[in-house]
């Protein structure tokens, strides 16, 4: 090697070593992808059957993007107290969720609705069994694969302590 190529050869290093770095850095302030995917619960405890309607709206907004996306995700609603009302055909006569004729208008809309997320877009439905049990509902006249959990709020702090899921409560 010449005594010229030997001069220039730390040069060379020095310019890959911080080429090396400089692209270092630029991958480290991109944002990074989520290592997991999208967890999101909603709460549904509420009896307003327009409100319910909002609700779908969102999460199919939502599963659409993902799916778009080609990202997994994990979304589930989560009922109580009133909620139970979008989870069964049962008028719920006698109990403090009784059918009105709002939710008698709207009830084949948003169960319709409820099942194609459930069975089309995967989204998981959980009902509370204490409000089940508190109105002497036959758990067999909740809406085929519908969960049920012990506690609704306690299932819903869960998800969100436990396993990092976001909690949206659509109002």
């Amino acid at each position: 090697m010449t005594t010229a190529r030997l001069a220039r050869a730390p040069g060379r290093l020095f310019a890959v070593v911080l080429a090396a770095l400089m692209l270092s850095a630029l991958f480290a302030a991109q944002p990074a992808r989520a290592e997991t995917e999208p967890k999101v619960v909603y709460h549904a405890d509420f009896a307003d059957p327009r409100r319910f309607s909002a609700m779908l709206t969102s999460i199919n907004n939502m599963v659409t993007q993902y799916q778009n996306e080609l990202v997994d995700y994990d979304v589930r609603i989560v009922f109580v107290a009133h909620g139970i009302r979008f989870v069964t055909d049962d008028a719920l006569e006698g109990t403090p969720f009784e059918e009105d004729a709002e939710m008698a208008e709207r009830r084949e809309n948003n169960a319709s609705r409820l099942k194609a997320l459930q069975t089309v877009q995967g989204v998981k439905l959980e009902v509370c069994d204490i409000t089940r049990g508190q109105i002497g509902l036959d758990a067999a006249k909740l809406y085929d694969g519908v969960e049920l959990v012990t506690s609704g709020v306690v299932r819903i702090a869960e998800l969100q302590q436990r396993e990092g899921f976001a909690y949206i409560k659509v109002e």
